[in-house]
């Protein structure tokens, strides 16, 4: 598995101005709910939305701007994983420069948003069922993990071997059961890589700013990264690659 993390960091470090170039959406979408009127904070280079407060002061205004803002969030969101996921289709297919990669974009970036869409509206109605069952601490956390790791490769799917919405689900069920363990090591590495740079930042510039400056560095560095890894793990099933 340790080939898998090279071969992903030499992708990533060969189309560096790509990835970056491409990263800017993730900045955009974590930005969108950070900068809306809405009981959000910032942790670990992530955006998050206090659910309770929402529960107490809910009006109309306040669910047009949070449907308002999941949707443009989700849409950037989209844009940079289909953009950064086809660098890799480019490399490892050799059918194209990787500089092309624009002109499939938009191609794919509707079906992983609604992919991403899907999610999201499901954790939200568990976290409302979790919310007036008093269990939202942690139903919420243990159906998003399970429902992420379902879905873990529905959106590379769609990208690579351009896949439809539900053939595409149906595949990420069948890799993640049949080989877990790049799944896991997602987790395990981005949790562990995350930790590390947030503890750095914290250390070097203080709690005030260092939220905003490790969202800064999860979107354009971290998250990249990752997504390149999640594309190079799909690959994997392709037997004539693994070689």
């Amino acid at each position: 598995m340790a080939s898998l993390l090279e071969d992903s960091w030499e992708t990533y470090a060969k189309n560096i101005r790509l990835v970056l170039l491409f990263s800017i959406p993730f900045i955009i979408a974590f930005l969108i709910p950070a900068l809306t009127p809405l009981p959000t904070y910032v942790s670990s280079g992530g955006i998050f939305l206090r659910s309770a407060s929402i529960f107490l002061n809910l009006n109309a205004i306040s669910i047009a701007i949070i449907i308002v803002s999941a949707f443009l969030s989700l849409l950037f969101l989209s844009f940079a994983f289909v953009a950064i996921s086809l660098i890799v289709k480019a490399e490892r297919t050799f059918t194209k420069h990787a500089g092309s990669v624009l002109h499939e974009v938009e191609k794919y970036t509707g079906r992983v948003f609604a992919v991403l869409l899907a999610y999201t509206f499901i954790l939200t109605l568990v976290n409302i069922l979790g919310y007036f069952l008093g269990l939202e601490g942690i139903l919420t956390p243990v159906v998003g993990f399970f429902l992420f790791m379902a879905i873990f490769y529905a959106p590379t799917a769609i990208v690579i071997e351009n896949k439809r919405i539900g053939p595409a689900l149906n595949q990420s069920l069948k890799l993640v059961s049949r080989s877990p363990q790049y799944f896991l090591m997602w987790v395990i590495v981005l949790t562990f890589v995350v930790s590390i740079v947030d503890y750095v930042v914290i250390h070097a510039t203080g709690t005030l700013i260092s939220s905003y400056i490790m969202l800064i560095i999860n979107s354009v560095f971290i998250l990249p990264y990752f997504v390149i890894f999640q594309a190079e793990a799909y690959m994997k099933r392709f037997a004539i690659l693994r070689h």
